[in-house]
């Protein structure tokens, strides 16, 4: 005679072992976040993290031609000055990307090569950007002018930098930083009236 197959289990005794299972999954997940996010706190209270401070030092203009054409051939140099002020955190910049803007337009571009900055540290950037036969619009080109006439220009100067922290062995993955310095004025004759401009991130 053959066995009897056992009865099936109650649909509500299912339910309640399906719910305790996912309530034990919800804390488990709750507890890995509450600990991450302690983690995390942790770090920063022990870092405290300082905003990086960059300005322009200097600057200058060589080798200025506008051509009838409209096109401008140009050597700019300035001097950026990097300030880290954290007691524990350096820096690597693993490529930096320096552009000239005159009314929103770039006219001049180059790359620095990739440096190491060290915690609670100065670093000056000799940086020169070429505007090599560079078309521009007429209405720029004529302000240009105007303000060459004048012996000096206004400019904005960005530098896009792919940037890693480093605190003790610990190195972070790599962060877009963008250095925005605007209105860089540049006299013409000389840069011994240049003025320090300060310059705002984003990171």
């Amino acid at each position: 005679m053959a066995t009897p197959a056992p009865p099936l289990p109650p649909p509500q005794a299912a339910r309640r072992r399906h719910s305790k299972l996912v309530r034990c999954i919800a804390i488990v997940l709750l507890a890995l976040i509450v600990l991450v996010c302690i983690v995390v706190l942790t770090i920063w209270l022990v870092i405290k993290p300082k905003r990086l401070v960059y300005t322009i030092e200097d600057g200058s203009i060589y080798g200025f031609n506008l051509t009838t054409k409209n096109h401008l051939n140009a050597t700019f140099n300035f001097v950026l000055r990097s300030y880290n002020p954290n007691r524990r955190v350096s820096i690597y910049y693993d490529k930096l990307e320096v552009m000239v803007y005159y009314s929103d337009e770039v006219v001049a571009f180059n790359t620095v090569d990739p440096f190491f900055q060290p915690h609670r540290n100065v670093t000056r950037l000799g940086v020169k950007p070429v505007a090599q036969d560079v078309s521009m619009l007429g209405s720029e080109a004529r302000d240009l002018r105007l303000e060459k006439s004048a012996g000096v220009v206004e400019l904005d100067i960005l530098v896009k930098a792919k940037i890693r922290f480093k605190v003790g062995v610990w190195k972070s993955r790599r962060r877009t930083l963008r250095i925005l310095c605007s209105p860089v004025t540049v006299h013409f004759s000389s840069s011994k009236n240049f003025e320090r401009t300060f310059c705002d991130i984003d990171l």
